[in-house]
């Protein structure tokens, strides 16, 4: 049987872009239980989008939202986390489309012990207008992806859906760069490495703290590869002002510490915000 399913979509001041994210969810073959917005800080017209999809919106739909005080992806994503139901937890970013097996992929080759860990195809700046306007998304290698250098997605193999193969990749249970765009975790591993480590605070390694401390404790990672395909939007770059692509980031203090200490739970993380979460309820 399928496991139950929450699906956090992280979101930040795009409505046009997370309503996309939201048709596609609801156009799921094999349906989330329910889904949760975590909301970086927007203004209230994400709030309204939320709540209008959420008035027919086929699973449930709730909005967790924090205060703009920066790059916070690791907390908003904890606050999702305590918002959802599902024994499987999936991560996305509000400004990616959904293939309409995404939901379906994830649950064929997730196992116990493990976590998938997928990627996106990143869209041309024209091909990303036309999905905005209302054009439908084309996963293949035909689609028009963004340049070299510019977030371009360079193996367009990867845009292809494969069973078989997704279900080979999938065994190798090594590689790939840590992305929480597209990341399916169990909760009771989320649970024991007490999920994201809310100390990340500006951009990047939020992801990467995360899939360290579940090696730590043991938690295999799964590549999802030709199978849960999604269309990111293209836009620019939050990567810190000042700081050349590729060097090094203020957070990269704190991921080597985690690496060092070969830690597994981190301080400040999920069960604060599950805490929370009950005490309102």
């Amino acid at each position: 049987m399928a496991p139950r399913t929450s699906l956090i979509i992280t979101t930040y001041n795009w409505q046009a872009a997370l309503a996309l994210c939201l048709r596609s969810v609801a156009a799921q073959r094999v349906l989330p239980d329910d889904v949760i917005v975590a909301d970086d800080g927007s203004r209230e017209d994400t709030a309204r989008v939320v709540r209008e999809f959420a008035r027919d919106y086929p699973v449930p739909l709730r909005h967790a939202w924090q205060e703009d005080l920066g790059f916070r992806a690791a907390r908003v994503r904890n606050l999702g986390i305590a918002a959802s139901t599902g024994d499987y937890v999936i991560f996305v970013d509000g400004d990616m489309v959904l293939h309409p097996e995404f939901v379906a992929d994830h649950h064929r080759l997730i196992r116990p012990g493990s976590y998938l860990l997928g990627g996106r195809l990143n869209a041309s700046q024209a091909e990303s207008a036309r999905l905005l306007a209302g054009g439908a998304p084309r996963f293949s290698m035909r689609m028009p992806f963004a340049p070299r250098g510019a977030g371009g997605e360079l193996k367009r193999k990867h845009a292809l859906r494969l069973p078989v193969l997704a279900a080979w990749k999938a065994s190798r249970r090594k590689g790939g760069v840590a992305m929480s765009c597209n990341l399916g975790v169990w909760r009771r591993d989320l649970d024991a490495v007490n999920g994201f480590d809310d100390a990340y605070e500006g951009w990047g390694r939020e992801d990467d703290d995360l899939t360290l401390r579940l090696r730590h404790a043991g938690v295999e990672r799964r590549l999802l590869r030709y199978a849960g395909l999604a269309v990111h939007l293209w836009h620019k770059t939050r990567w810190p002002d000042g700081i050349p692509p590729n060097q090094a980031l203020p957070n990269d203090a704190l991921l080597q510490r985690t690496r060092d200490t070969r830690a597994i739970r981190c301080v400040r993380g999920l069960d604060a915000h599950v805490a929370a979460a009950q005490a309102m309820s």
